[in-house]
């Protein structure tokens, strides 16, 4: 049903140069550190600085994460050993990823999990998954690491204690239920309640960048603000201020990254076009999807909301409604029962956060569900509120970047550190794209090249794009001549 094109990149050739003699060697171009030190570089941050892409971590994306890349870089000017808790080899698949597996007639593309050379050494029961889905462990690297990005942190979760520790019973008073991470648990010594904000204070940098945050939104938005929570401004305030002050207390410099607006992502912006054309097509006026938080209590149903066909947002940008990624395997079910598959998808994602009397036919009762209707069609069975970001919910995603930016900004300025305004940068690529080479790299899911399969995370090239935007503040900042990476080097999507 969702048709997507496969662009490809024109091929240039140079031939015939006679200005060869004229470049300069490599050996020519002239690097300094300004007044950084990047003797001892520390990265803090999310899956994106662990190298996430493709809805997992694995060996290929964190060599290609940015500070990685960034960390080859400043190896020119003096910069010291940088070590990443690699998964090795025989394990070098990590969490498990998705690989594109081909297209279907109507060019749709079909992916699959890679389940094969995984570093999962347990599947554990925590207090916040039931024995019904234990969550994966994975294998243990207990080395020093200058890489501590951990996919799935908050800054709300950086005080947390036992966020690292599988038999700990504390967690984050602030979410819904404590919270255990498992990237954490890796590289966190066994039995240890050591928080993170604990490990990153006894990093000792000379040089470092933060891009913590993004989870903080990402969450609540990519859960159509229906299974999760946005952090309040003044302990996201709080706690970043704590984190900056450790990173800079024997002097370092370093720089800070903002949060960028999720909604540009392909994650947010593919599904809707081709749904819209499609109903639009078969003169639907309009479909009903629930809004804001599913309801635990018996008698107060999820709400619905009517959202016209001419609401969603196009290709050109135009409309106030947004369909997830995740809603395309839903949405050609339109207009026919589809045994409650959403719902029950919806369900068991819910469950650990469930009390354990809340069954699915008790859950659905409470929404106000009946699975046996027209899917989107009526109230009976709307569109659950994970698969729609709508007008108001973004609004709220909109309004908290705002706010969690300017307290980013306001504290890196305070310390003089050098910003990577992300959120600009990403609006451009939303936009205009960005050229590097001769070749246009777009957020277009899978033909843009700087979006990864899962829709959120880069590709090894968005990360190589990112690092230089980085290079590019740092230069800026400190008076450093830096030289960055050509993305060329680095793949985008890759076909099978």
């Amino acid at each position: 049903m969702y048709t997507f094109f496969k662009r490809t990149a024109p091929a240039l050739s140079l031939l015939g140069l006679a200005l060869v003699s004229c470049q300069p060697e490599l050996d020519d171009i002239e690097t300094s550190k300004g007044s950084a030190d990047f003797t001892r570089y520390i990265a803090v941050g999310n899956s994106l600085t662990a190298g996430f892409s493709d809805g997992g971590l694995y060996l290929e994306g964190q060599q290609s994460s940015y500070p990685n890349l960034l960390a080859q870089q400043f190896k020119a000017v003096g910069g010291g050993d940088f070590t990443q808790p690699l998964f090795q080899t025989g394990q070098e698949n990590g969490s498990g990823y998705l690989r594109l597996t081909g297209f279907t007639s109507t060019g749709s593309p079909t992916t699959a999990n890679v389940t094969t050379n995984l570093a999962v050494r347990d599947r554990v029961v925590t207090r916040t998954s039931p024995a019904s889905n234990p969550q994966l462990i994975y294998t243990k690297y207990t080395e020093p690491v200058n890489n501590l990005g951990v996919p799935g942190i908050r800054m709300s979760d950086i005080e947390t204690k036992g966020f690292g520790n599988v038999a700990s019973t504390g967690g984050n008073l602030l979410a819904p239920t404590p919270i255990f991470n498992s990237y954490f648990e890796r590289i966190t010594p066994a039995g240890s309640d050591q928080t993170y904000l604990e490990r990153v204070a006894a990093s000792n940098p000379t040089f470092f960048t933060s891009w913590v945050g993004n989870n903080d939104v990402l969450g609540y938005a990519t859960a159509g603000a229906a299974a999760s929570f946005l952090t309040p401004l003044a302990d996201f305030t709080d706690k970043n201020s704590k984190l900056i002050n450790a990173l800079t207390a024997n002097g370092a410099k370093g720089l800070v990254a903002t949060i960028p607006d999720v909604t540009n992502v392909p994650f947010f912006t593919t599904v809707g076009p081709a749904f819209r054309a499609t109903l639009a097509a078969a003169n639907v006026p309009a479909i009903v999807v629930t809004t804001g938080a599913f309801s635990t209590t018996p008698g107060t149903p999820a709400t619905r909301k009517s959202i016209p066909v001419t609401d969603i947002r196009d290709a050109n940008g135009n409309g106030k409604q947004l369909f997830t990624l995740t809603a395309s395997p839903y949405v050609t079910l339109f207009g026919r029962p589809n045994n409650g598959k959403a719902w029950r998808d919806v369900y068991n994602q819910a469950r650990t956060s469930l009390p354990p009397t809340i069954t699915l036919g008790v859950f659905l009762a409470i929404q106000g569900v009946d699975t046996t209707k027209a899917f989107g069609a009526s109230a009976e069975n709307p569109f659950p509120s994970t698969l729609v970001l709508d007008d108001a919910e973004q609004a709220v995603v909109k309004s908290a970047t705002t706010a969690f930016n300017n307290a980013l900004t306001a504290k890196a300025n305070e310390k003089g550190l050098a910003i990577f305004d992300a959120n600009a940068f990403f609006s451009r690529v939303a936009t205009t794209g960005i050229v590097s080479d001769a070749v246009n790299n777009t957020a277009a899911f899978i033909s843009g090249n700087l979006f990864s399969l899962d829709g959120v995370h880069p590709t090894p090239r968005g990360y190589a794009i990112i690092a230089n935007e980085m290079i590019n503040a740092i230069n800026a900042k400190y008076g450093s001549s830096i030289q960055t990476v050509n993305p060329n080097d680095y793949r985008g999507v890759r076909f099978p």
